[in-house]
């Protein structure tokens, strides 16, 4: 990808979840001294009109006219930094799956959350979330018309796989250059197994398990406060659900990062469950740490 190296990649469509996305971006890279990328996608036309007038070529320009008046206005709302845009003509999900390689991180706008809590997630944020080689980070308002937050602490969910170490590498990361607080969320679920034991009439030693999860945590925490000793880490081990859980802790920061697939994920789906839950539901920027990007301890 030319260009864009050490540069974050926002997909601009000309809605305001974009411009917002577009916003927080440029925030991110100047504090970082990285490049802005902003990347427009032109839609598939449909069959040529029927009639001659306007033409079809005319519409393809039309159309790419169209894009790049949004490619200024996302400028615009990038302020004072340098920023480069492009027009691809690739469905979009193809055009920033090229984009990431070798970018820092890819930055979508999401929509504010529909009438039932939930925000419709569209297959680009999907595919992307999946199948990106960096980071991806969905970002929405954090309540009606504000800015997402800029402060509270960066929350990241712990269960084990590789692509739970890929999430805790991004978090420090992440809560380094943001000065902010970690907490690092393990959860077990305990539901199936105390039915299994009640049916063997077993007894379950659930304080036994309670310490075995904070092992494990600290387990997969070791080495990376040595990395970053800036970083002040709360570790939280809860019994339910892990979704449930990291929602909760997310109403109250300011960014929450999540592996592509948790515990028991197969290889030929596209996004885990929970992924796809903090994508929905989260009032915070999500970051889904996916790819297969090397982080040393």
């Amino acid at each position: 990808m030319t260009g864009s190296a050490s540069a974050l990649v926002v997909g601009v469509d000309g809605s305001v979840g974009a411009l917002t996305a577009v916003r927080w971006a440029a925030r991110v890279a100047r504090e970082r001294n990285l490049g802005l990328r902003l990347v427009h996608a032109l839609p598939e036309l449909p069959p040529p009109y029927p009639r001659g007038d306007p033409t079809f070529e005319q519409i393809q320009q039309a159309v790419g006219a169209r894009g790049e008046r949004m490619l200024a206005e996302a400028r615009a709302v990038a302020s004072t930094m340098a920023v480069e845009t492009v027009v691809r003509s690739e469905r979009p999900a193809e055009a920033l799956l090229s984009e990431a390689e070798g970018a820092a991180m890819i930055v979508l706008g999401t929509p504010g959350l529909r009438p039932l809590g939930r925000v419709l997630l569209g297959s680009v944020s999907v595919a992307l979330a999946a199948h990106a080689p960096c980071p991806v980070a969905l970002i929405r308002a954090h309540a009606g018309e504000d800015e997402p937050p800029a402060e509270g602490p960066v929350v990241v969910g712990v269960d084990g796989t590789s692509a739970s170490e890929e999430a805790i590498a991004v978090a420090f990361e992440e809560a380094s250059w943001r000065g902010a607080r970690l907490i690092a969320v393990h959860c077990w679920h305990e539901a199936f197994l105390a039915a299994v034991f009640e049916e063997g009439r077993w007894t379950m030693d659930s304080t036994a398990m309670e310490e075995h999860e904070h092992e494990l945590l600290a387990q997969r925490l070791a080495g990376w406060q040595e990395k970053y000793p800036d970083v002040v880490v709360e570790r939280v081990v809860r019994a339910g659900r892990p979704a449930e859980q990291l929602l909760d802790l997310a109403d109250r920061a300011q960014l929450l990062v999540a592996g592509s697939r948790g515990r028991g994920g197969f290889s030929g789906l596209a996004l885990g469950a929970t992924s796809q839950s903090l994508m929905s539901y989260a009032l915070c920027p999500v970051v889904v740490a996916c790819g297969t990007r090397a982080h040393a301890k």
